[in-house]
């Protein structure tokens, strides 16, 4: 029984802290928990995406901070603002990649930036990442 609330939160960790702005390998334990056989697969997917949502959802909260210490207008030329002014456009869509590494973190934070409907962001996220974690639970079953 240990072992196995062991496992589980440490994928919850792993899952949540991989998303956030430090490095992590959810998808290792995932990965493994799956091979294992010990947990069911619907939990598993569960506790990794609702980490890794978390986790998310925190770095979307550091960019609503940022943002009011560092507005936008004061920190980009004007032809990054027309970047910035076309992901506004695309909205809270963008967000499904967030599970992407490299550039996730980075869409979460713009989101909280630039106040993207809480909301449809989170479910967004939510499913991007469910899907991700899907796919790589197939692999390993």
């Amino acid at each position: 029984m240990q072992e196995t609330l062991t496992g589980i939160w440490g994928l919850f960790i792993s899952a949540f802290i991989s998303s956030t702005v430090a490095p992590g390998g959810s998808e290792a334990v995932l990965a493994y928990l799956v091979s294992e056989g010990h947990h069911p697969i619907v939990q598993l997917l569960a506790v990794a995406t609702v980490g890794n949502t978390l986790g998310a959802m925190t770095t979307w909260g550091l960019g609503v901070m940022a943002a009011k210490k560092l507005p936008v207008a004061k920190l980009l030329p004007e032809k990054k603002q027309k970047a910035l002014a076309l992901v506004q456009k695309r909205g809270v869509w963008i967000l499904f990649f967030s599970w992407l590494p490299i550039i996730g973190d980075a869409l979460c934070f713009a989101g909280g930036w630039l106040k993207l409907p809480l909301l449809p962001a989170c479910l967004v996220i939510f499913s991007g990442k469910l899907v991700r974690y899907a796919l790589l639970a197939w692999v390993f079953v």
